[in-house]
C-alpha cells in the first residue's frame, strides 16, 4: 500500500484536475447556448434559400447555371470536412472523420478521384495524416462562424467544380439534434436536386428582374455558401453541447476517484496509528 504522503499528492493532484473540468464544462455550458441560438437563427434563411434553390431546379429559364446540371460520368468528388479546432468534445470529431474516410474510401473503390475541404484544424490534421488532397483549408474560426473566413476555402471548390475538375460536392459536418445527442452525416451540395431537397418535380418558374443569368449565378452561390454556414453553426453547437458532457463526465469521474483515494489514504492513516499503538504496548509490556 502507498504511503499517506503520496496518497494525499495523487488526491491533490485529482482535486486540481476536476476544478479545471468543472471550469471547462460551465464556460462550454455558457458558449453552447450561445452556439445553439446563432445556429437556430441561421436556419430558417437556410430552409427559405433551400427551397427556392430546389424549385429553381425544376423551373426552365433560357439559362441554366453548371451548378444545377447532373453530369453523367462523375470522376471527381470533392467533400468539405467540418470539424473543430479544439479536442475535449469526447468522439465529435472521430464520428465525423471516420464517416468521411469511409465515403472516401467507398468513391475511391469506384476509380473516383477525392478532394478535400478542411474547415477546422483536427479534420485538416487528420486528412493530411492520411495523404488526402487537400485542396483549401481554413483554420482557428473561433467561437462564432464568420462567412468572411469560409468564403475563400469553399471559392476553390466551387472554381473547380465550374471548371470540371470536381463533378459532385459533398459537405460532412456534425448536425445539432438535441444537448445529449449529435450526429455526424454527410451531404450532398452539388448538382442540386430538387427531389432530394424535397421539391416535387412540377413546372416552376420565376420572373427575373433584370436578367435570369445575373440574379441565378448570385443566387446559387449564395445557396452553396449558407449551406457551408449552416454545416459550421451545427457543428459549433454540436462542439459545445459535446465537450459540456464529456468534462461534466470527467468531473464526475474525477470525484469518484477522489472518494476512492480518500478511502484507501484513512485505511493506511488508521493502519500506520494501529502499528504505532502496538510497538507502545508491546514496548511497555517487555519493560
Amino acid at each position: 500500500m502507498a504511503g499517506s504522503k503520496e496518497i494525499r499528492t495523487k488526491i491533490k493532484s485529482v482535486e486540481n484536475t476536476r476544478k479545471i473540468t468543472k471550469a471547462m464544462e460551465m464556460v462550454a455550458a455558457s458558449k453552447m447556448r450561445k452556439a445553439q441560438e446563432r445556429m437556430r437563427a441561421a436556419r430558417p434563411y437556410a430552409e427559405k434559400i433551400r427551397n427556392v434553390a430546389a424549385h429553381l431546379s425544376h423551373a426552365h429559364p433560357e439559362y441554366k447555371h453548371p451548378f444545377l446540371v447532373a453530369r453523367e460520368n462523375v470522376k471527381n468528388v470533392g467533400i468539405v470536412v467540418v470539424t473543430s479546432d479544439k479536442g475535449l468534445c469526447g468522439g465529435l470529431n472521430t464520428n465525423v472523420l471516420r464517416l468521411s474516410l469511409n465515403k472516401m474510401k467507398e468513391w475511391e473503390s469506384s476509380g473516383k478521384k477525392v478532394s478535400v475541404s478542411a474547415i477546422g484544424n483536427k479534420g485538416l490534421g487528420f486528412m493530411s495524416r492520411i495523404g488526402g488532397n487537400v485542396r483549401s483549408q481554413v483554420t482557428g474560426l473561433g467561437d462564432a462562424p464568420h462567412m468572411d473566413k469560409l468564403i475563400g476555402p469553399l471559392k476553390v471548390m466551387l472554381d473547380a467544380y465550374v471548371a470540371g475538375e470536381i463533378d459532385a460536392l459533398y459537405v460532412s459536418y456534425t448536425r445539432f439534434i438535441n444537448t445529449m445527442k449529435q450526429e455526424a452525416v454527410v451531404e450532398q451540395i452539388l448538382p442540386l436536386s430538387g427531389e432530394r431537397l424535397g421539391a416535387a418535380e412540377g413546372r416552376w418558374d420565376y420572373i427575373y428582374e433584370p436578367d435570369a443569368q445575373v440574379i441565378i449565378d448570385e443566387l446559387m452561390v449564395r445557396y452553396v455558401e449558407s449551406l457551408i454556414y449552416h454545416a459550421v453553426a451545427e457543428n459549433m453547437a454540436s462542439e459545445q453541447s459535446a465537450r459540456m458532457v464529456a468534462m461534466k463526465a470527467a468531473s464526475d469521474n474525477a470525484k469518484n476517484v477522489i472518494g476512492e483515494l480518500k478511502l484507501v489514504y484513512n485505511k493506511a492513516r488508521q493502519a500506520a496509528i494501529t502499528k504505532e499503538i502496538s510497538e507502545i504496548v508491546g514496548g511497555a509490556a517487555a519493560v
